[in-house]
This record gives C-alpha cells, structure tokens and sequence, in this order.
C-alpha cells in the first residue's frame, strides 16, 4: 500500500492483567511493593500519529487512564477482544463523543456480539439511553486496511480457544492475551521495529503466554525490541524480572512511552 512512514508514539495505559496489581485482598510481595513499576492497571494502549490518536481496547481503569495522560481527544478505539479488563471502560468513551459525535470502534464479529448483549443501552435504538456513548461499529478481518494515513494489519491470536484480534501498525505491533497463533498468521509480524506481547507468570497458564512462552516467541519473531506487557503479580518484581531479560527485551510499565 502507499502510505508514507509515520512517526507513532504509544504510550503504555496499562500493563496489568485482568486483577491489576496490587490485586484485592492479597498479602503477596508485588501486591505490598513501593516501586511504582509494580503497580499496573488493566492492559491498554494509546497509539498516536500525525494528529490522530486510539486506543487499543478500553478496560476498567479507562477513565483513571485518560485522565492521567491528559488525553483530550480520541479518534477510536481498536478491540481485541470481550473481556472485562478490555472492554470495560466503554461508557467512558462519552467525553469524547461529545466532542466528536460518532467514535469508530474496530473488532471482531464475536467481540461486536458481546457488546451488543452487555452495552444494550448503548448498540440497541430502542434502549439507547440519553447521553450514552455513540460508537459505529467497523467488523474487521485477516485483511489490512488503511485509517488517516496508516496501513493496520490485523493479526488473530488465540486466548485459550478464542479467537482474539492483535494489530501491527506499520512496524509495531501489539499482541496481547495470546497462548497460540497460526503460522499464516506470523507471517504478518516479519520485520517489526517493536513486538509487545504478553507474559503473564512465571508458571504456564492456559489462556496467556508465560516468560518462557514469551522469550521463546519473541527468539522466533525476531523484532529489533519486544517490551512484555499484562503482566500479573506472579511474574514478580519489575526490576528483579527486568534484570534477567535479554537486552531487547524489556518489561513494561504503566506511563510508558515509546516511538517507533
């Protein structure tokens, strides 16, 4: 596709999983930590270029996340998937609706099910509420398309046996909540500048890739730097996990941004 090379910048909203960190009610070492490194909120992304700016998914602290970063315009959001710690901050996309009118919500079929049956008030017209966020819904698929001036790629992982939405923007792409991916599929990720991937535990997991799942996929794909993101207590000490990686790789953490 023509599209000319654009500078993103992507800042780190969240980089926790679905229970954040600390995690209610536990006691655990993390969970007491001071190191505002070890505190995460639910896994989000920002991704800005030009003058246009989305997010990747709109968990629970969504609203905390916006305000944090100051963020006083949004053009989107991309979905991977319906679980709460994902889709959770929908309501809080009305701010920028009423700035906007429309916002574009892009996701799969399975996802746009879930919302409808969860957010009635907001996808029904017959139970759409005054002053709830209106979203227009854009199905995506295996194929690339453009959006202000970007090539986006989707890529489908899998989350234990559902099939979930990843996204490469150019030469970065974000992956998050993924145990499995076809090799067709990692066709898409060849050459990357940045690879995020999730690496839940130090144990395996059924549905999430571990460290070790993690280091192993990163060695395959080859990405110049990979940053590690939905990350849970398990895992350990950000600054403890951070000085055993390799030196591409790198965890990270809430506020932080990068550009590619």
């Amino acid at each position: 596709m023509n599209t000319d090379k654009k500078l993103i910048k992507i800042t780190f909203l969240g980089t926790g999983t679905s229970q954040g960190i600390p995690m209610i009610a536990s006691n655990d070492p993390v969970c007491l930590s001071n190191d505002s490194k070890d505190k995460r909120l639910r896994s989000s992304i920002l991704i800005s270029w030009d003058d246009v700016a989305y997010t990747v998914d709109c968990g629970l602290d969504f609203r905390q996340q916006m305000l944090r970063e100051n963020v006083q315009f949004l053009n989107g959001v991309f979905f991977t998937h319906h679980h709460a710690d994902h889709v959770g901050g929908l309501d809080d996309l009305r701010p920028f609706c009423y700035k906007i009118g429309e916002l574009p919500i892009f996701l799969n079929e399975i996802t746009l099910n879930s919302l409808k049956k969860r957010f009635e008030y907001i996808f029904d017209p017959a139970y759409k509420y005054p002053g709830a966020p209106t979203v227009v819904s854009k199905i995506i698929h295996k194929s690339s398309f453009v959006i202000n001036g970007l090539e986006v790629i989707p890529i489908e992982v899998f989350h234990g046996k559902l099939p979930i939405t990843a996204y490469r923007f150019q030469d970065f792409a974000y992956l998050t909540d993924i145990k499995y991916i076809e090799d067709s599929e990692k066709e898409k990720l060849k050459n990357l500048d940045v690879l995020v991937v999730d690496a839940l535990r130090i144990e395996e997991h059924p549905t999430h890739f571990n460290l070790q799942e993690a280091l192993d996929f990163v060695k395959e794909i080859q990405p110049q730097k990979a940053y590690f993101t939905h990350i849970s207590h398990k895992l350990g000490f950000h600054k403890e996990v951070s000085m055993q990686l390799p030196d591409n790789v790198y965890l990270a953490y809430d506020g932080l941004k990068i550009t590619v």
